[in-house]
Parts: structure tokens; sequence; C-alpha cells
């Protein structure tokens, strides 16, 4: 079964940075679409950050040169670095991940449980 785990979240002074990550186990997977949203409360869920495999990435406009998403193939981990935060960025992170197992091919659309991010002084 597929497993997506984040991790790197936590509390941080405005203008400070984090990375965030986003690992996938329990099978080789071949990622398509990668994706970073975030909740705050008594918010919609948007989407901070997105990449496919071709490279193609789409950002937020208030996240726009401030954060990047990457990914490390080999580990089949995604990533999105956080620079210059602001209290706006506080949040409840959550990765989706999108593509398909390696070996049989077959499509998987898995959600991370959501890592914690407070910008406050």
């Amino acid at each position: 079964q597929v497993q997506v785990v984040e991790s790197g979240g936590g509390l941080v002074q405005p203008g400070g940075s984090l990375r965030l990550s986003c690992a996938a186990s329990g099978i080789s997977l071949d990622l398509n679409v990668m994706g970073w949203y975030r909740q705050a409360p008594g918010k919609q869920r948007e989407l901070v950050a997105l990449l496919t495999s071709g490279g193609y990435t789409n950002y937020t406009d208030s996240v726009q040169g401030r954060f990047t998403i990457s990914r490390d193939n080999a580990k089949n981990t995604v990533y999105l670095e956080m620079n210059r935060l602001i209290p706006g960025d506080t949040a409840v992170y959550y990765c989706n991940l999108k593509g398909k197992t390696t070996f049989t091919r077959r499509p998987y659309d898995s959600w991370g449980q959501g890592t914690q991010v407070t910008v406050s002084s």
C-alpha cells in the first residue's frame, strides 16, 4: 500500500525558512504530478505549488519567488523550500502525489497527513 509521509513543519519567525518533505513508500512509483497545498483554519484549501514529471512548475501568486518545489526521483520524495516566510503562510501543508506504480502501471493518487507551519514572533 502506498503511504505518503510529510515532515519538516514547525514554528519559525517571520523572514525565516523551512523545508517540507513528502516521501512515498511501500511500492516503487513513477510520479507524474506532485503538489503542495495548504489550509488555514476557516479557509479553503489552496494550491501552493505544483510540479510535473516534465519539469513544469506552477505557484500561487502569494508564494511566487519565495517557495520552490523540487523532486528527488531516486527517493520518491518531493520538497517545498519556503523562504522569507510571513505570518500569512501559517497553515497546515499537505502534499499530493499522482502517478503510477513502476511495475504494474496502476494509477495512484495519495495525500499526506499534513504538517503544521506556524510563522510567528
